[in-house]
């Protein structure tokens, strides 16, 4: 009789072990799915989905399948806070998102007091993982990142010879055109002239008497099309062939429209076109707008580093899967082969340059033209 009841026990045990290992690793999913963003934000719930599909098929994560959490941001800071809130409560043990600056720096004290792990395909904003936020890690090159790009360039092509910084005033533009300036400060060069300029005309107009005067051979712009658009069209017309550089912020079908014919030659720097997801075996390919395929394969990467980190830490302990994220694991993802530095940033930032040109149709555009910086 106790012989029985001792196996029933040993039993019970091994029926509740098994239960323990089968629980669901629940993963949240923060995403702009309403309001303006939600193209972007659709898209990346599909890499999302296919991801999890994929992974929990092939036996999930440390033998755990993954249960997807899902809350919608709208790309707004308020309900970010909310959903990330929500997630916490929820037992959510990683997050990927968000997609906006905005919504993934309201939310990441949300996890970070909760000891969850973000992995955001898309912020950019560089103080984001400045902030001792040890647990946030980022798919997308930061703006500093891109901005030291930009005054790598000034340094290695324009050696010796005058150059200038330009920003339009915002955040986003000060911060491209200070650490272009660190960058060609490191590359032994030196901007001869450091200044904002908003889209007035007749501060338009006295920038370009400014670089007429000192000579100016190339300008690196941080900032958003639209005074950039002027900048160099007013350049153009005073005779100028000064060179202009510019980020993503030109990453728009208005630059060229605003500029004209002066949009032709500018320089940017951009993330490469993300590849696409691939395709399910026995499932038609189905169509998707250009807003959903720059975030799905992100989303699906974000997945894989999840897994992989987890994998590397023996463990989904979100601490331990940071301390091994952190470490600078090389991970195979969707986008290639990434490794995370100590802040939680992308070793390699996937940026390349990309020449805006006039096409055999007369229209101006910078398709096809990425080459690495």
């Amino acid at each position: 009789m106790r012989g029985r009841i001792a196996r029933s026990a040993l039993a019970l045990l091994a029926l509740g072990g098994v239960a323990q290992a089968a629980e669901p690793l629940r993963i949240g999913l923060a995403l702009p799915l309403s309001g303006a963003d939600a193209g972007f934000g659709q898209g990346a719930r599909l890499g999302a989905e296919q991801a999890v599909a994929e992974i929990n098929r092939a036996g999930g994560v440390l033998g755990q399948k993954i249960q997807l959490v899902v809350q919608d941001d709208a790309g707004d800071p308020k309900q970010a806070v909310a959903a990330a809130r929500k997630l916490a409560s929820g037992g959510v043990r990683f997050v990927v998102g968000h997609l906006h600056s905005g919504a993934a720096a309201a939310a990441s004290p949300v996890y970070e007091e909760a000891g969850i792990v973000a992995v955001t395909p898309g912020a950019t904003w560089a103080p984001l993982t400045r902030r001792g936020a040890g647990l946030l890690f980022r798919l997308a090159g930061s703006d500093a990142q891109q901005g030291a790009i930009g005054g790598t360039l000034l340094a290695q092509r324009f050696r010796d010879r005058p150059v200038a910084i330009v920003h339009d005033k915002t955040s986003f533009g000060r911060a491209l055109a200070d650490e272009a300036a660190r960058a060609l400060k490191a590359g032994g060069g030196r901007e001869r002239l450091f200044e904002g300029v908003s889209r007035d005309d007749r501060e338009v107009a006295g920038l370009v008497a400014k670089l007429r005067a000192l000579g100016i051979e190339a300008v690196y712009f941080g900032g958003l099309q639209a005074p950039a658009a002027l900048l160099v069209k007013a350049m153009r017309e005073a005779g100028l062939t000064t060179q202009l550089i510019g980020s993503d912020g030109l990453l728009d079908k208005e630059f060229p429209v605003t500029a004209g014919a002066a949009a032709e030659g500018t320089l940017m720097t951009l993330a490469p076109s993300p590849p696409r997801l691939p395709d399910v075996r026995g499932a038609a390919r189905a169509p998707r707008t250009p807003e959903a395929e720059m975030f799905a394969a992100p989303a699906y990467a974000a997945f894989e580093a999840i897994r992989q980190g987890a994998e590397g830490a023996r463990s989904t302990d979100p601490a331990r899967v940071a301390a091994h994220l952190h470490g600078g694991a090389p991970l195979r993802t969707l986008l290639g082969e990434i490794a995370f530095d100590a802040r939680g940033d992308l070793a390699r930032p996937p940026f390349a340059v990309a020449t805006w040109r006039k096409l055999a149709d007369g229209r101006i555009d910078y398709a096809g033209t990425e080459t690495p910086p």
